[in-house]
């Protein structure tokens, strides 16, 4: 999973992000959100990015999730919280890009292996393509704001498309939970679960001494020890239901995603602009020819990687995006 590489590269990028005397807040997002309105904000959102209503349906759920029984009928839910826009919209914008990859699937070799997705960190990869290179991105905000002025004129009347920006990327701090974490911390909470499940299979790390080595990995990873085990190395379903293993397609999934959109944006020309302009029919052609149609052809990601992007997955270009990004973000 190249993590010594990664880790490598992220320690010092948190440390330096929680030291920047330039730190961003959020806290004003906080309200009163109207679930009704959230629900129709992100199905516009979810209908501008592509998603086929006559292919599929949206719904509420208590875990947002993808499924379906076929190309032609793909299921996906979000959940929303009165008090959590950002939660309900970026969670609609995850499973859609999941929804994509399984509307654009090749219905030609429907029925054969050929047709199926590419494993997980592929499918991740295109959930999280959407969430965060396009949704956490300075044109996307650009497009987000005119609808979340019209649904929530009290909240967001005099919000700018750089406060917007930066509200939507901020870290985490502490970062205690897997999945309430940010771009930046999310890969060090997988690559410490990486880590220890590794040490549990060899052996060199006993179950008793579960707690203790997860917290000394927490204040070495990310500075920050849980007060609990609930909220530490009990926090996740994965190893109660013996999924050992599945931690690293999350990431995998995000490095995929940063290489596949970074060519992306080299082959569509002014892709930003056409983002910003709420216009992503280009992008998501580009990803139904290049990665939802081709299926399982190739043998796995890099080969994959080396079709759409000229080469092997390249944890160097993922290290880059969130050091450029962050850099401007925090004033490093």
């Amino acid at each position: 999973m190249a993590s010594p590489q990664v880790r490598d590269g992220l320690i010092p990028l948190i440390a330096q992000i929680k030291a920047s005397p330039h730190q961003l807040s959020d806290a004003w997002l906080k309200g009163s959100y109207s679930v009704e309105t959230q629900a129709s904000l992100c199905k516009k959102v979810a209908l501008d990015l592509g998603f086929d209503m006559g292919k599929g349906r949206l719904d509420v759920s208590v875990h947002p999730f993808t499924g379906g029984s076929h190309p032609t009928d793909v299921r996906i839910t979000t959940r929303f919280k009165p008090d959590n826009l950002m939660e309900g919209l970026t969670g609609a914008i995850h499973e859609t890009g999941h929804a994509l990859y399984e509307q654009g699937r090749n219905l030609e070799y429907d029925g054969l292996p050929v047709n199926s997705a590419l494993g997980m960190g592929i499918h991740e990869s295109q959930s999280l393509l959407w969430e965060r290179m396009v949704a956490l991105s300075p044109p996307f905000s650009k497009y987000l704001l005119p609808l979340l002025k019209e649904s929530f004129p009290k909240e967001f009347g005099d919000v700018s498309e750089r406060q917007l920006y930066e509200s939507m990327n901020v870290i985490a701090s502490p970062s205690l939970i897997r999945v309430e974490s940010d771009e930046v911390t999310y890969p060090m909470h997988v690559i410490l679960r990486y880590e220890i499940e590794r040490g549990l299979m060899s052996g060199s790390i006993k179950v008793k001494d579960l707690p203790t080595v997860w917290n000394a990995k927490m204040k070495e990873y990310l500075g920050d020890v849980p007060p609990t085990d609930a909220q530490g190395c009990l926090q996740d379903v994965h190893w109660s239901s013996g999924a050992f293993g599945y931690f690293p397609t999350y990431s995998l999934g995000a490095m995929y995603a940063t290489q596949i959109f970074d060519c992306a944006k080299k082959s569509v020309p002014g892709l930003e602009e056409k983002m910003a302009a709420g216009d992503f029919k280009e992008l998501k052609a580009w990803l139904n020819a290049k990665i939802h149609s081709v299926g399982s052809l190739h043998a796995n990601g890099d080969e994959l990687m080396v079709a759409v992007t000229g080469a092997p997955l390249d944890p160097s270009i993922f290290l880059k995006y969130l050091r450029d990004k962050y850099t401007d973000l925090y004033k490093l």
